[in-house]
């Protein structure tokens, strides 16, 4: 296995290229011993209790060991990098908390009656408009609309699916709802 030249050990660079390229792991205890301490202390400074930023940091350098093929040092620095993981790890850990919990039980969520006929022909001619108006739809947004909604799928599994880049699905979305809004326009909800 490679070694790193000892005029490089100190390069956070040169160490995240050995990680990359030879998985070493000397390279990774010294990028970690570096970097760990510092970014729980960047995630403390953002509001994470000492706990949360302990587990935070450790799952950035988990990030880093298993996504050191993806750095580029002529796109950032390696501490650049590793911060930018760090941040977006605490954001995704964030948004994880604050999802609220389903509950099924919740009255909001239980309707109180069964429909009667009337509601039944209403909610059947609202689906048949919708259905009509997806259907005009020029047909590259009418399958992102129909894979978004009807399929449940991410715009990013979207993307990856057909090829796309993210920023064309959700442009060619914005598209279908402009479209939509106005073939829908008056039915009610």
């Amino acid at each position: 296995m490679p070694r790193i030249a000892s005029a490089d050990v100190d390069s956070p660079e040169a160490l995240l290229r050995a990680v990359a390229e030879w998985r070493d792991r000397a390279a990774f205890l010294a990028l970690f011993r570096h970097f760990a301490p510092r970014i729980k202390g960047y995630l403390r400074r953002q509001g994470a209790d000492a706990a949360a930023a302990d587990d935070l940091s450790q799952e950035v350098m988990l990030k880093v060991w298993n996504k050191a093929t993806h750095f580029d040092a002529a796109k950032a620095s390696a501490a650049t990098w590793i911060y930018a993981i760090a941040r977006n790890t605490q954001i995704d850990a964030f948004r994880r908390e604050n999802r609220p919990e389903f509950d099924p039980d919740d009255p909001a969520l239980v309707r109180e009656s069964e429909p009667g006929p009337d509601e039944s022909i209403d909610v059947g001619t609202r689906a048949a408009r919708v259905q009509d108006a997806v259907t005009s739809l020029p047909a590259d947004q009418a399958l992102v609309v129909r894979m978004s909604f009807f399929l449940h799928k991410a715009h990013g599994d979207i993307a990856h699916e057909l090829g796309l880049p993210l920023g064309t699905v959700k442009s060619r979305l914005r598209l279908a709802f402009g479209r939509l809004r106005e073939a829908l326009h008056g039915v009610k909800e």
